[in-house]
């Protein structure tokens, strides 16, 4: 078999894999066997570069990042719906179709709590994508829609033109998978679903989008030239046939079989894969839709029921203090059980002391719970006259429950944090950040061999990575010999970092990775920082006083010297590398911008950096030079207006050299 041949074998075998995966939830090929073929094909496609095409399989992976996003005009407007509460406002919307078409047959459809997009076919392939804006202009997402794999890249018989409205969203487990994973390395949480997805197909970045793991259902033909329909069953079976994952629907012939399948829908809305904030009822046939025409904001053929929060009465029964990941304590009511939105709930969070407070929340209270969002159970006020009588205000504890180190609260006043270098709570993330790129860089030591450690009880602080051995390491799931070696040999060659990326790396509050190099360089060695009294730290450029008392506070905790005095054992560095001798840069700010073809942004910020100056991320008058690749946007145009100097990638390795 030739390179062309086998090139088009493989993107037929890749795309139809991914729609029996992706579309019809009934995967045939194996994973293994899908990465492996993929893998064959990014390397002939890149041999062959004349011959890759758009709706390759290998252009899901993301481009480069984008500086902005540019706006579509919508052929057709994506109207937004009317709501209706309640059965009595569904009743009147029914009346008044009814008044321009007596007879009528409506398609009730869960509605999903996602981002609502336009997704633009020439001649078969999917060249753009927007999202809905105002209805008439969007944003152009077409890079980041790519990656959502359930949409076809190329779809068959298609007619010159098909423009078709869909909802991106997050699947639930996806969505709680992410935010388990944000909340390892410290970063702030999404609220929902759908915050998620519209935060991810909104990233500048398609890589990002792509690891976010989207979806897509659609629900409606915008514009499809040369086809004609008659119903929108019969729209929605069209894009079904095409390829399309289309969301599900239900035909009724009257107000009351509507109104059954909303209660039916909303019953069995733990069963989707995605949220739902309501159900969509249209009316079936085209022609009639056309007969009832829109209003200036709505079409008159549709609706919106949003159900109705459930709200409850339940016992706090408990108290009960979880300490996350990040170390911050947070408390859970717990309830006895109650039925909300189709699932039972016996706990609900209560956030912080400010919420217990502010509501008086006690142990043995009848409280108020819905659930906020249809997804996060919630109290939402104390029913005092069922107060049992000497019941106490409750106050979270002084110390840590699961270390017992002092707790702090942070400096917005929102969150009491565990202050503990080696809480078992929080060591999954510790880890994680300890052994991440721009601390520790540990090759190979992902979250899933993290996890491994931790529950075989090999490792229950970052200092224990160091004295691993190899036969107990080769033991655990997924690892064996090999990859055992592998490790051990990443975790010595980690020994060797600067002290810089140690500090980084032990996740003091308020220290990021510019922090660490200012103190290693102040400093010199971890012996000097410790003893660092509080005048000589914020003597430091840019650290602060909140800073500096942050790093006293984490320094002068028994479990931080204990961390250390384990690395000093294990014979990690505790010192800072010698300064260069090229200092050329020294005082000097650079801000990198655009598709950089010949370094990534990391290798350019590292021969600044060793030459004594700055990357920053923005432009200001303090800049010194842009440096500016292909596609450069809004910093590039700041800096002309700024009238500061912009050096080409070449102009730029001639001012290294």
């Amino acid at each position: 078999m030739n390179d062309f041949n086998e090139i088009e074998t493989l993107r037929q075998e890749l795309t139809q894999a991914g729609y029996e995966y992706y579309v019809l939830d009934n995967p045939v090929m194996s994973d293994y066997d899908y990465d492996h073929k993929l893998r064959r094909l990014e390397e002939l496609e890149t041999a062959h570069p004349e011959l890759a095409t758009p709706d390759s399989p290998t252009q899901r992976v993301g481009g480069q990042p984008l500086e902005a996003f540019t706006q579509v005009a919508h052929r057709v407007p994506l109207e937004s719906l009317q709501d209706v509460f309640d059965f009595e406002e569904l009743e009147a919307f029914d009346q008044r179709v009814k008044g321009a078409v007596p007879k009528v047959e409506y398609v009730v459809e869960p509605k999903v709590d996602g981002l609502s997009v336009a997704l633009e076919y020439e001649g078969g392939l999917f060249v753009r994508g927007a999202t809905r804006g105002d209805g008439r202009v969007g944003e152009d997402v077409t890079e980041n829609l790519r990656t959502v794999r359930s949409i076809p890249l190329k779809i068959p018989n298609a007619p010159p033109r098909l423009i078709v409205r869909g909802e991106v969203f997050m699947p639930k487990k996806v969505f709680h998978a992410l935010n388990e994973e944000r909340e390892r390395r410290g970063e702030a949480l999404f609220a929902n679903p759908r915050n998620a997805a519209a935060g991810s197909l909104r990233q500048l970045d398609p890589k990002v989008a792509a690891s976010r793991k989207l979806d897509i259902l659609v629900f409606n033909v915008q514009y499809a030239e040369g086809e004609t329909f008659s119903t929108h069953e019969e729209t929605l079976n069209y894009l079904r046939d095409k390829g399309f994952k289309v969301i599900p629907h239900y035909s009724c012939d009257s107000v009351s079989q509507v109104t059954e399948r909303i209660a039916q829908i909303g019953e069995g809305r733990e069963a989707f894969q995605f949220d739902i904030d309501g159900a969509v009822i249209k009316v079936n046939s085209l022609s009639q839709r056309e007969t009832l025409g829109s209003t200036a904001k709505f079409p008159r053929w549709a609706a919106a029921y949003k159900y109705p929060p459930e709200v409850k009465s339940a016992q706090v029964v408990d108290i009960v203090i979880q300490v996350g990941r990040t170390g911050v304590l947070t408390p859970k009511a717990v309830l006895t059980p109650v039925r909300l939105a189709g699932t039972t709930v016996t706990n609900a969070t209560l956030h912080n002391q400010d919420f217990i407070s502010e509501k008086d929340i006690r142990i043995g209270d009848t409280v108020l719970v819905r659930k906020a969002g249809e997804i996060i159970p919630e109290v939402l006020s104390v029913v005092e006259d069922k107060r049992p009588e000497g019941t106490q205000p409750y106050f979270l504890p002084k110390a840590c429950p699961v270390c017992g180190a002092p707790v702090e609260r942070d400096e917005d006043g929102a969150h009491i944090r565990c202050t503990g270098a080696e809480c078992p709570a929080q060591l999954l993330r510790n880890l994680a950040h300890f052994a991440s790129r721009d601390a520790m860089d540990i090759e190979g030591l992902g979250i899933a061999v993290m996890e491994n450690l931790v529950n075989a009880e090999l490792v229950k602080t970052p200092g224990d990575l160091y004295f691993l051995n190899e036969e107990d390491v080769a033991q655990l799931d997924r690892m064996g010999k090999r990859s055992a070696k592998k490790l051990l040999a990443s975790l010595e060659k980690s020994k060797e970092q600067d002290l810089s990326r140690l500090i980084y790396a032990f996740g003091i509050r308020q220290v990021g990775q510019k922090a660490g190099k200012i103190l290693a360089a102040r400093f010199q060695t971890m012996d000097a920082l410790q003893n660092a009294a509080l005048e000589e730290l914020t003597a430091v450029d840019d650290i602060g006083e909140i800073t500096a008392q942050s790093i006293l506070d984490w320094m002068a905790s028994p479990q931080s010297q204990h961390l250390i005095q384990r690395l000093k054992e294990a014979g990690v560095n505790m010192t800072a590398a010698e300064q260069g001798s090229d200092q050329r840069f020294a005082g000097m700010t650079f801000v990198l911008t655009g598709a950089l073809e010949k370094f990534t942004r990391d290798e350019a910020t590292g021969m600044i950096e060793s030459r004594g100056g700055k990357a920053a991320g923005s432009v200001s008058k303090k800049t010194t030079y842009v440096v500016a690749g292909e596609a450069a946007g809004s910093k590039l145009r700041k800096a002309q207006e700024l009238g500061i100097p912009v050096l080409t990638e070449e102009e730029f390795l001639e001012l290294i050299k």
